[in-house]
């Protein structure tokens, strides 16, 4: 298939004070949300400046791609479009309009398969698709790729220097934390997310022979009344922490060290860890590991090339077109408070 670009698609975040409340009205446009909760939120936002760090980290990712790509093919220009703020994708597939791109492969910065990480991402594209016209380049995504040995052998790596930060005498006493993003049981139900996690978690803890590892959840945004994925991980610590001396918290559910990373582990878990008198490690996300980008460019070159579709464990290859069926909007309560990528 020729291709002419490639588009990486993420959920966007402020770049300073001012950004924050205009971002998450975009966030929550369309939602039953409570200001008080988006109040709350912001104040997440304004203890780093206002800042979120997901911006920085995929421009970094972007030159990442483009260096491995003109070393490695295949060369194509490198575009960034984003849900929720600037670069929005509705500008960036104006500007690929108008630089002549009729064609693009779409790379989401989402491992996991869900609504919210798959199919509305696909929704936003055919959104900006629509504002844009007439000859609005076609997005063609390349698959989730949770089990690809690129994804997996980072955070092996990433794990094992985290684990290498604790005294070898505790390992017998450490615990290994698997940590991904909460979402809704109706939208769990409806998609792989919760499948494709396990699967991923087992690929690294094989590599970690004798240590107890579990998968827990972070980042809950819904209200009480809502089913959302448990456990979280801060109940987890205060409910198993006898147990262990030390954990290494591994958000594998994030491919970078955005604000629920920072946030929600850095900050809420260590203050919980330091209450309860547990030493934490937290393992960093695969960012711009070499394999990571590597992987992209290889998933790229699946595509254009049909090259080999690598994988680990027992489930496959992703599919490369999502089919009508995949990921559906779960339905929503009459007030829901989520604002998670």
């Amino acid at each position: 298939m020729d291709y002419d670009a490639i588009l990486v698609i993420s959920f966007g975040g402020p770049e300073g004070d001012d950004d924050v409340i205009p971002f998450l009205e975009n966030v929550l446009r369309g939602k039953n949300v409570p200001r008080e909760r988006m109040l709350e939120v912001a104040e997440h936002y304004y203890h780093f400046g206002g800042v979120s760090p997901i911006n920085e980290q995929n421009r970094a990712l972007i030159a990442a791609l483009k260096t491995e790509l003109e070393g490695h093919g295949p060369y194509l220009p490198v575009y960034w479009g984003n849900r929720n703020w600037h670069p929005l994708l509705r500008d960036t597939l104006r500007e690929m309009k108008a630089n002549g791109v009729k064609r693009a492969l779409g790379f989401v910065t989402s491992a996991f398969s869900s609504y919210s990480g798959c199919r509305q991402y696909r929704e936003n594209v055919e959104v900006a698709q629509a504002d844009v016209g007439q000859d609005a380049p076609r997005i063609d995504k390349l698959r989730s790729f949770y089990n690809h040995p690129g994804f997996i052998e980072p955070v092996v790596e990433r794990t094992q220097y985290a684990l290498a930060q604790i005294p070898s005498e505790r390992h017998a006493s450490t615990q290994l934390i698997f940590t991904a993003h909460s979402i809704p049981t109706s939208m769990a139900e409806s998609s792989p997310y919760v499948r494709q996690l396990e699967e991923a978690v087992r690929l690294v803890s094989d590599r970690f022979a004798g240590f107890s590892c579990d998968l827990v959840y972070q980042s809950r945004s819904g209200p009480p009344t809502q089913p959302w994925l448990e456990p979280d991980i801060c109940d987890y610590l205060r409910e198993n922490h006898q147990r262990f001396t030390d954990v290494v918290i591994i958000p594998i559910g994030f491919i970078s060290d955005h604000m629920e990373v920072l946030f929600d582990l850095d900050t809420e878990a260590h203050a919980v860890c330091q209450q309860l008198g547990l030493g934490m490690q937290r393992a960093g996300t695969v960012g711009t590991h070499p394999r990571f980008i590597q992987m992209i460019a290889e998933l790229i070159r699946e595509r254009t090339e049909g090259a080999e579709r690598l994988y680990l464990g027992d489930l496959g290859p992703s599919h490369d077109v999502c089919p009508a069926d995949c990921c559906p909007a779960p339905r929503r309560p009459p007030h829901t408070r989520s604002i998670a990528p």
